[in-house]
């Protein structure tokens, strides 16, 4: 029995949302209240237009397999739970390239983000250095002992590996740099086999290894009409409250609870409520937890992040590789890190009239300059920059549109994840009913966002019930 409980949602991004509709699941007679602070659900989920036809302004696809079981990911079982199963699609087209001396070249296969088990199979890509990954007789990494993934990989490989292969495939997922990125944070699979292993080679094997084996099957799959649709079919599914354009600006203990500030700091309106799930950002969760717990508020206030613009452009008939996409090594001197060619990797994205959607990601963590230029200008530079990766002028776009996502990617240093298990652990013991959920503790992609919202509202119900259990 849930005893009236009422829980606060504190953010409306895909983690939050996923938490709400596992409390419905689980007690349906709970009132879950969802505050987002923007004009919309969603977070970096977030579906527009272009030229008529629809255009991802963030993330555009989730893994289909869990890396541990093989089993689908959170996100598939997600989609189907709130009945848009028969709506996953998968891409047409999955090679993608790398630019090397600014030529577009095959993406070597066989790679862990970019960490080879078959250094041959980088020929021609990358140089990598003789005899510097020999086994000494023991682990690469001490038990729980976590380093950047340029310090490891550059010590055992060399540093082209680092700066043609590992460090453009880790700014593609997070806008950051292999030199200050966390191993365990951002590669666990490559960490746990690191700890076994004598050679960087023998744990990338090792880690392939264990991989759960699908035969067949795609690799990655997106939401025909847009992920949005994922967001509001969620959203529908939890049955919460939704309260949008709702700052909560304060949270504190209070006899029955949490007692949230909500809204403008001249007119606030409090409420309280039994349990908190925080699904924002490490910086607000940092200062929402000042009044809760300081060792917990320490923990995930050091977190940065990473800003970045996606620039989409409408071409009319462009000539275009047949890849799904392609990275850019920050060597290049290009402010492009990533380009992805929709209408070829998405054959539902192909228009009769030839029209193909290309997006750019330009921005990395340190070197944001480029990003205080106008939409005008950014969309002159990416328009230059794709001509000159394809080798050949591209036509003028029909239409644009340039998405800004400002300090959106988290940046996990090495250590984050000892830093979150203790920031937890201390809420455990202090504030049992509130709980993390998001890409600033457990990881980007929508999989991971899923599952942290649903551990966060298993976690405050577990402790609703203990609490009832022993008043």
């Amino acid at each position: 029995m849930a005893h009236g409980w009422r829980v606060a949602v504190i953010g409306g991004g895909i983690a939050g949302l996923s938490a709400a509709l596992r409390i419905h699941d689980a007690a349906p007679d709970v009132h879950v209240t969802v505050f987002e602070q923007g004009p919309a659900l969603g977070g970096k989920l977030r579906t527009g237009e272009l030229a008529g036809s629809p255009v991802e302004l963030g993330a555009e696809a989730f893994l289909v397999r869990d890396a541990a079981t093989g089993a689908d990911s959170p996100a598939v079982t997600l989609a189907r739970r709130v009945g848009l199963g028969d709506d996953l699609v998968n891409p047409a087209v999955g090679a993608a390239a790398l630019a090397v001396d600014g030529k577009l070249v095959p993406m070597p296969r066989g790679t862990l983000t970019g960490v080879p088990g078959d250094v041959d199979a980088l020929a021609g890509v990358a140089r990598v250095e003789p005899d510097h990954d020999l086994d000494a007789g023991h682990p690469l990494l001490a038990e729980g002992e976590d380093v950047a993934v340029g310090e490891l990989v550059r010590r055992r490989l060399g540093d082209q590996v680092v700066d043609r292969l590992v460090d453009p495939m880790l700014g593609g997922v997070y806008a950051g740099r292999a030199d200050t990125l966390s191993l365990a944070a951002t590669m666990p699979a490559l960490a746990r086999q690191a700890r076994v292993e004598g050679t960087l080679t023998g744990a990338v094997k090792a880690a392939q290894a264990a991989f759960p084996r699908v035969p067949g099957g795609a690799v990655f799959a997106t939401v025909r009409g847009g992920v949005s649709r994922l967001v509001a079919a969620t959203a529908a599914a939890g049955g919460a409250e939704i309260r949008l354009g709702a700052t909560v600006r304060a949270l504190a203990p209070a006899p029955a609870g949490w007692r949230l500030t909500v809204g403008p700091t001249r007119d606030p309106e409090h409420l309280t409520v039994d349990a908190v799930v925080l699904a924002v950002p490490a910086r607000p969760a940092a200062r929402l937890l000042a009044g809760v717990d300081p060792t917990a508020a320490t923990g995930v206030g050091a977190l940065d992040y990473a800003s970045v613009a996606l620039v989409t452009l409408a071409l009319p008939r462009p000539e275009l590789p047949a890849l799904s996409g392609f990275l850019v090594p920050a060597e290049n001197g290009t402010a492009i890190k990533a380009a992805t060619f929709f209408s070829t990797k998405w054959a539902h994205q192909a228009r009769a009239d030839g029209v193909a959607l290309v997006r750019a990601s330009v921005g990395r963590y340190g070197d944001e300059h480029v990003l205080q230029r106008d939409d005008a200008e950014l969309v002159g530079i990416v328009h230059r920059e794709l001509s000159n990766l394809v080798d050949h002028s591209l036509p003028r776009p029909v239409e644009t549109r340039v998405q800004r996502w400002g300090g959106a990617l988290p940046q996990y240093a090495p250590g984050h994840l000892d830093r979150v298990a203790t920031a937890r652990a201390a809420l455990r013991r202090g504030a049992p009913t509130v709980a993390l959920a998001g890409a600033g503790y457990d990881g980007v992609g929508i999989p991971i966002c899923v599952r942290s919202g649903e551990a966060a509202a298993d976690a405050v119900l577990a402790a609703l019930r203990d609490r009832a259990q022993t008043a």
